[in-house]
């Protein structure tokens, strides 16, 4: 290789050492086949230059002015589109944390050290702007050390609710009439706030939750990408649009908020989740109410803190938690609400659902219901895959906070011809992480978000001895805490309920398949239709997988969790939700009613030319 440039060096120094591969033609051939790939990658350096001809100087400069160029490529395009849109920069996710630097090590167990001086306070409700509190409160804990109480929180029962649904509906005339830019400018506030107080939220989570350090940090930042991104689509939403082109009328077709929204919010991402509802909910002109999950009210109560903070107006964000079984029905079935927007079991999903769709007679319109549910999701692992990237995605895809994500892999499908291998680097890998308390940045799967969880993981730990043969079950944890064993079960087939159940636990099932169509067969064999991944070198396979795998999100050569605001819209179908994708281009519609006025304009007897520019 480079004979050019040997030769050069030869004639200057004198002398050049060359090096090759020795030895067993496999291995060699396996050396050769991964320079090969490194070599004519698309961000390959000998690639772009070489073979694409990019500047020296582009391909030399600091990734920062690299950055700050595609910014002002991106920027110039959005100077082209809608007006709305202009005063803002374009969107940009938020960094993923990187801890090789010393301040953001430190950071977190000073992050810690201050939300268990807190520990133990009394959260209130916050109803019309105004803290509410009530005779009855629930304990949040540490999963990880149950006898530690994160917050004492106060319930809200039906009369709460009620107070809630009043203050949201008293303020909805005056907050859908504020301009878009105003709400707008709240969520940016709001960002703002957020990202000041990361490592405090993300310390929350660690306690309250059990995520691990990074897991908790990118969930906050996920949040932050919500209201960001949801505020620009505002602006790009809101300006009227000009139907049609008749000569002598004008149709003007626009948006107007649905009403008083219940937000329900899962625990697995308690603050991006929670904060990407409100937020889309709020900046589309709606009013809410808000129900956290139970065992993360206390950080649902930072929302209150946040849109305090960031100037909402009293009333159009009030904090709710309390029991489903006292209060969830009442906030679903109340005639005022118009919009429920949830995140959470396919279970629950459904009841709500249901619920609202018994419309009474003191209704005014027909509920909407936005609803994320679960999933059931596969990696397909095929015969040319990566082995060395498929075992550290599927192992991250399936005990990444303990397998608590909608987004989890609890079913990894390997094509018959490396099954023995691909099973055996699995397990050896799972073998190997440390388990214990998500403080602790050394562990890699924590203990359950709560110890009520816990029976419900065990009942499938069970029946996974049942209906397979248990490849792995790690016992090696902490005897204090939530925790439940890891566990790798194979023989599994579609006809068993492990293959079918979502779990919501550190349960991996694997499945064999005889080729590439029956991974797809056997991937595709659920009710469910979230997210699904596939490792493969072939491009008929991945391009076969993109037509036949039926998931809302598809990862290529990439694990089934992680998906980022915009670039990454993530949703569900089938009995995996029923609405548009969170941080998509079309999510915000779903708050909204749209409208569409007509105008006669020959009344007088003239038709006047309009000018474009005043409509795009």
């Amino acid at each position: 290789m480079a004979e050019p440039v040997r030769k050069g060096l030869l004639n200057v120094a004198g002398r050049v050492r060359l090096y090759c591969p020795y030895g067993e033609v496999v291995p060699g051939m396996a050396y050769l086949v991964r320079r090969l790939l490194e070599n004519t990658a698309n961000e390959s350096f000998l690639r772009q230059s070489f073979a694409e001809g990019t500047e020296l100087d582009l391909l030399l400069e600091a990734p920062e002015a690299s950055l700050e160029r595609e910014l002002a490529a991106q920027s110039a395009r959005v100077a082209e589109r809608s007006a709305g849109a202009q005063s803002l920069p374009p969107f940009v996710n938020e960094s993923l944390i990187d801890f090789s630097f010393p301040a953001n090590r430190a950071a977190f167990p000073q992050a810690i050290a201050k939300v268990r001086a807190s520990a133990g306070r009394e959260i209130p409700l916050f109803i019309g702007g105004k803290d509410v509190f009530t005779p009855e409160s629930l304990p949040s804990v540490n999963p990880a050390r149950p006898e530690e109480i994160i917050a004492k929180v106060c319930q809200a029962g039906k009369a709460e609710v009620d107070a809630a649904i009043g203050a949201a509906r008293s303020v909805l005339t005056l907050w859908r009439r504020s301009p878009a830019t105003e709400r707008a400018a709240v969520l940016r506030r709001a960002a703002d706030i957020a990202r000041r107080r990361i490592f405090e939220l993300s310390a929350l989570q660690t306690l309250e939750v059990g995520k691990q350090w990074d897991q908790a940090y990118h969930d906050v930042a996920e949040g932050i990408d919500f209201l960001e991104y949801y505020a620009r689509e505002m602006l790009r939403l809101a300006a009227p649009r000009r139907m049609g082109r008749a000569p002598g009328e004008v149709n003007r077709l626009f948006y107007q908020p649905k009403g008083v929204a219940a937000v329900i919010s899962p625990w697995n991402f308690p603050f991006a989740i929670a904060i990407g509802m409100a937020g889309a909910a709020m900046v589309t002109g709606n009013t809410v109410v808000f129900k956290p999950a139970s065992i993360a009210s206390t950080i649902g109560y930072s929302l209150a803190e946040i849109f305090r903070e960031a100037g909402l107006p009293h009333g159009v964000f009030n904090y709710c938690p309390g029991r489903s079984a006292v209060m969830g029905d009442h906030l679903i079935e109340h005639p005022d609400i118009s919009l429920i927007c949830f995140t959470g079991s396919m279970e629950v999903g459904l009841h709500i659902i249901e619920k609202a769709g018994r419309t009474g007679s003191d209704q005014t319109q027909v509920k909407r219901v936005i609803a994320e549910m679960g999933g059931k999701n596969a990696i397909i692992i095929d015969d040319d895959a990566d082995l060395d990237e498929a075992v550290l995605q599927t192992l991250y895809s399936s005990f990444g906070f303990q397998g608590q994500k909608c987004s989890a892999c609890s079913r990894v499908v390997v094509l018959d011809s490396i099954y023995k291998q691909f099973t055996e680097r699995l397990v050896r890998a799972a073998s190997s992480i440390r388990i214990g308390p998500a403080e602790d940045p050394a562990n890699y799967m924590g203990p359950l978000a709560d110890p009520s969880l816990a029976p419900n993981v065990l009942k499938y730990i069970a029946l996974a001895e049942q209906e397979g043969h248990v490849l792995l079950k790690r016992a090696d944890y902490p005897i204090e805490g939530a925790y439940v064993p890891l566990t790798i079960v194979e023989g599994i087939t579609p006809e068993h309920r492990l293959a079918q159940e979502e779990v919501f636990g550190p349960v991996l099932a694997v499945m064999r398949a005889k080729d590439f169509d029956d991974a797809l067969h056997l991937a595709n064999s659920t009710r469910f239709a979230l997210t699904g991944s596939v490792f493969s070198r072939s491009p008929a396979h991945l391009t076969k997988a993109e037509e036949e795998f039926n998931v809302g999100n598809l990862y290529l050569n990439k694990g089934s969790t992680g998906a980022l605001v915009e670039r990454q819209p993530f949703g569900g179908y089938k009995m995996s939700g029923v609405g548009s994708k969170t941080g998509g281009p079309d999510y915000l519609l779903q708050f909204m009613d749209p409208r569409c006025v007509t105008e006669n304009t020959i009344r007088r007897g003239f038709t006047p030319i309009a000018d474009d520019d005043d409509w795009f």
